[in-house]
């Protein structure tokens, strides 16, 4: 990730800058401000700005005037229930607003999480930047076999170099075509056409402000070990701010959604029957062959036993 100098001293001015408030304020949140995290080979994600903490979801539950004398244990337990049992609202008292850079392709999927407020760099109105992401050899795979949206295996090192020659010549030559457009002494095209030439792995960035409850709704889809790496890599980069943003709430989540499975009614009673001893293979479970091989994989590598 490379930061211009002038992106340079606007970090370090709002860095230094000082304001007196009376707003709860999180200290490890506050040594993380403004600063870039980097994510892939240009991109970065920084927190700009953010409200309320886990006393913000603890006093929006009881509906109380500050923290009273609750303990601790108790204020943790209090998040640790909401979570468990998907009480939504007190989450949404906590918003917090970040400055991606992200390829395009990947801010194409994370568009579809339509729960945040998005302001995106306007290529109608400025000329874009000459980065593109291009990704590691250890990361480009063929098409996966059995998952139409996944990765299969590692390309061989040959073909890997052949793919990263061919996605570098592409961005270098419609970069080189999209000046070429814009060149007022030129061709002079309007911005709002020339961008149309660039490729998908440009970068592009955006403000994007959301409140607890939804980013949560974000991460668990996108931090999970099956999201495309190219996103799943800002979601664990927004995993550490959330951390220090709110550990209690963020704890809570790592437990009852992150680090959880979900299992259905059929597959609960799966479970009871062969928990009691019971034998219950798939074809008389009710499930499919792809429910069942999901239930499997979360118990474990093989069938249930009992002694």
């Amino acid at each position: 990730m490379n930061l211009t100098d002038e992106q340079k001293a606007e970090i370090e001015t709002a860095r230094t800058a000082r304001f007196e408030t009376v707003r709860p304020t999180v200290p490890a949140l506050e040594a993380m401000m403004f600063n870039p995290l980097p994510v892939l080979d240009h991109g970065f994600v920084r927190v700009v700005d953010y409200m309320g903490d886990d006393a913000a979801v603890v006093q929006a539950a009881r509906v109380s005037y500050g923290k009273g004398t609750r303990k601790t244990t108790e204020d943790d337990g209090l998040i640790r229930y909401l979570m468990r049992h998907h009480h939504s609202t007190p989450f949404e008292m906590c918003e917090i607003k970040y400055h991606i850079k992200l390829p395009i392709f990947v801010a194409r999927q994370w568009i579809r999480h339509r729960t945040a407020n998005v302001n995106e760099y306007s290529a109608r109105y400025s000329i874009m930047d000459k980065d593109v992401y291009i990704p590691e050899a250890a990361k480009l795979a063929t098409q996966s076999a059995d998952n139409r949206q996944g990765r299969g295996d590692v390309l061989n090192a040959e073909t890997a170099a052949r793919v990263l020659q061919l996605l570098r010549d592409d961005a270098e030559q419609t970069y080189n075509h999209y000046e070429e457009m814009l060149d007022e002494n030129g061709i002079g095209l309007a911005r709002e056409l020339a961008r149309m030439n660039l490729t998908l792995n440009t970068y592009t960035q955006w403000y994007w402000k959301t409140d607890l409850h939804n980013l949560f709704h974000f991460l668990r889809l996108r931090a999970d070990a099956h999201a495309q790496y190219e996103i799943r890599v800002y979601a664990e980069a927004m995993l550490e701010t959330v951390k220090a943003w709110v550990p209690a709430s963020y704890a809570a989540f790592c437990d009852y959604r992150l680090g959880a499975v979900t299992f259905s009614a059929r597959m609960m009673d799966v479970l009871k029957k062969r928990l009691a001893g019971e034998a219950v293979d798939q074809s008389a479970s009710g499930l499919s062959k792809r429910e069942w091989s999901e239930m499997m994989a979360a118990l474990g590598t093989g069938p249930l036993t009992t002694k």
